[in-house]
């Protein structure tokens, strides 16, 4: 057997597109498929799993971050390129900012997504509305005594700042 070697972004955007279309041909999501590598090596892995795992969250950039943090033991993927098969979702995309990952490459647009039934658009309008007008309703409530769990974290000489 034969070991390829990784080396250049298509290379790692074709492993990623191998994880769409696995993660669908076995059933466990949509055709989704990500993965994060850091010095030239795979550290995390993910494909959709939204519908095998009932998990709105199971998106294949959401799985790779989880799998590449648990990996290198940190919340952080400064020092990561994160290869997804198709332009990450509202959802996703607040997922890798989180992450820091220090760059991102994808394949299909957001709007080939929309193609194969995969419409985020109306999430990009929600956000985009006051949060009156938004279709899920939102109502705000006990803001001091939120707020003052916020104010106890700034005290706080146990947190880890992120």
């Amino acid at each position: 057997m034969t070991t390829r070697t990784l080396k250049t972004d298509e290379d790692f955007l074709r492993e990623a597109i191998q994880m769409a279309r696995e993660g669908m041909k076995t059933g466990q999501g949509g055709p989704f498929g990500c993965v994060i590598v850091r010095n030239g090596e795979i550290v995390g892995r993910g494909c959709n799993r939204v519908t095998s795992t009932n998990d709105p969250t199971a998106h294949a950039e959401v799985e790779a971050i989880r799998d590449a943090c648990r990996n290198l033991g940190s919340f952080q993927l400064s020092d990561c390129t994160l290869y997804t098969s198709c332009e990450p979702c509202p959802m996703c995309l607040g997922a890798i900012y989180w992450a820091r990952p220090s760059r991102i490459v994808y394949g299909a647009f957001h709007s080939d997504a929309a193609g194969a039934g995969f419409d985020d658009q109306f999430i990009y309008e929600e956000i985009d509305k006051p949060r009156e007008q938004r279709s899920i309703p939102m109502q705000q409530c006990l803001r001091q005594e939120a707020d003052a769990v916020f104010q106890e974290w700034i005290g706080w000489e146990g947190r880890i700042r992120y």
